[in-house]
């Protein structure tokens, strides 16, 4: 089996439009939450997320490019551009065929979807639809588009498991590569769900925040006070590798995936099983595979939504997985970034890797008033000089889906 590193990442989300500007903000603290302003939500129960700042598609597309692709898709060619610009990995002596694409999505084009649905609604019932509907709303559209784009010939496919759908398409990409079956594919999520059909959809499940006066401090994962998720949006890519191909090549490693677990709550629809029985699965899979103990496991992103049922959950299948550690740190970036559905992987994947490469941990904003930690460290303000060899992050998806990966620092 093949090592797998990481040698390229890219981002963007309500913190930054880039991997720079992206970590001032996280190792700052700043909410990337606020007012949404896409669409009048004087009727909506919930009036805040956390939007991308100032996007406009012509600074990244030309014109004629871009309205062919729906949000989501843009966002992914956006973040894969500078993941493959870090890592070098474009040559001519690239083998087209033995790089792949594993993307992931909780939702694809749906607001080019509600877009082209509520026109045809309004119109005279005449089906006057855009050519580029089909291709713009379909799940696998951002994968195809990154292959297309850079003319990567390997495998590609659309990772679907709601809000793991991200960490699932990293989980495949790494099991391909280990496997000898590529020598680098490009991997991540991409999610554009502030539109009104998804924050109608779950205002009627109940689970976005409605502290709509106090939009900045609206997520609180592990607060007493909190009352539900942030909606968030945006992108990360990782370009991932074997080892000896990004060795053979000079490229930078920025880390090492060295254990995954996937599994099913097989509990509830929409709710996490209330003592976290598949977390603590997904999170001891991801041990097993990597040959460590839970006591070496220095910092763990969870999935942390500030729902009232899941982090709790959460809470008690990461308390009841490192048992009597008292050294492991935890910090949920949602309450920044705000909850990126199936692109939330993606993004606190580059957010483990950057806390190992600056040995600093990001704040968890908002929590005043946390639940029983027990004896996680609960990082509540920027943290740096703390020794991360390994950081675990960990997603869940509406359907039970479990999903977490275990990151370590790279070392020869």
């Amino acid at each position: 089996m093949k090592r797998v590193v990481i040698t390229g990442m890219g981002a963007l989300s309500s913190i930054g439009k880039s991997i720079p500007e992206m970590e001032v903000n996280l190792f700052k603290g700043f909410s990337g939450a606020g007012p949404i302003t896409y669409f009048d939500t004087h009727l909506f129960k919930t009036k805040i997320a956390a939007e991308i700042k100032n996007y406009q598609a012509d600074d990244y597309f030309p014109k004629s490019e871009h309205r062919k692709y729906d949000l989501y898709t843009q966002y992914a060619l956006i973040t894969t551009r500078e993941a493959l610009q870090q890592s070098g990995l474009l040559s001519d002596t690239l083998d087209p065929y033995r790089v792949g694409v594993i993307w992931g999505s909780g939702n694809g084009g749906i607001l080019t979807t509600e877009q082209q649905i509520k026109e045809y609604a309004l119109g005279d019932g005449t089906p006057r639809f855009n050519p580029f509907f089909v291709p713009k709303m379909l799940i696998d559209s951002a994968s195809g588009m990154i292959s297309l784009k850079w003319g990567f010939k390997g495998i590609n496919h659309t990772t679907v498991s709601a809000c793991a759908s991200a960490t699932t398409a990293i989980i495949e990409a790494f099991q391909y590569i280990k496997w000898g079956k590529a020598d680098a594919i490009i991997c991540g999520g991409s999610d554009a769900p502030i539109n009104a059909t998804l924050i109608g959809g779950f205002n009627a499940l109940k689970a976005l925040s409605t502290q709509n006066d106090a939009p900045s401090t609206a997520s609180k994962p592990f607060d007493i006070h909190r009352d539900g998720f942030v909606m968030g949006e945006g992108s990360a890519t990782l370009v991932l590798e074997s080892l000896e191909h990004a060795i053979e090549r000079g490229a930078t490693i920025l880390g090492e995936i060295v254990g995954t677990g996937m599994c099913a709550d097989a509990y509830h629809m929409t709710g996490s099983h209330p003592e976290g029985d598949g977390a603590f699965r997904g999170m001891s899979l991801a041990l097993e595979e990597a040959s460590i103990n839970a006591h070496q496991i220095d910092y763990i992103n969870p999935h942390a939504t500030s729902t009232p049922v899941g982090d709790e959950s959460e809470l008690k299948a990461i308390q009841r997985f490192i048992g009597d550690s008292t050294s492991t740190y935890i910090s949920a970036t949602k309450s920044m970034t705000g909850h990126l559905l199936g692109a939330a992987g993606a993004i606190e994947s580059v957010i483990c890797l950057l806390s190992i490469q600056h040995q600093s941990i990001p704040p968890t904003i908002n929590t005043l008033q946390p639940l029983d930690m027990g004896n996680l460290q609960l990082v509540t303000t920027p943290t740096t000089g703390i020794n991360i060899e390994y950081a675990l992050n960990n997603t869940f998806g509406f359907g039970g889906h479990i999903a977490s990966i275990l990151f370590k620092k790279y070392s020869a």
